[in-house]
């Protein structure tokens, strides 16, 4: 089996993720890890998780309380009609 042709093969695909400086990496590390404790305290409610998401329309972080069980949307910070209004205000964005 000829390996070099591999290599070759793998030097040219385009990197799909982009590396995280080691500050930035440790920074997520440490909110991952305060999240995972506040989690553990219940102090959202026994069956209840908090969750850090990145809205794919509009690039901004959402925290988010949901049902562990049942996935259940319990609320969110900022709700979702400031999320669509950002959204639409976009420069560009048709109404």
């Amino acid at each position: 089996m000829d390996i070099t042709a591999l290599n070759r093969i793998s030097q040219d695909l385009p990197s799909l993720a982009t590396p995280v400086p080691a500050q930035k990496a440790a920074e997520n590390r440490e909110v991952v890890q305060a999240v995972k404790a506040l989690n553990s305290t219940e102090m959202f409610g026994p069956e209840n998780d908090l969750v850090f998401q990145k809205d794919p329309q509009t690039q901004r972080m959402v925290i988010k309380v949901v049902n562990r069980k049942t996935k259940d949307l319990v609320s969110q910070i900022p709700p979702e009609y400031v999320l669509r209004l950002a959204e639409n205000l976009k420069p560009g964005k048709r109404r």
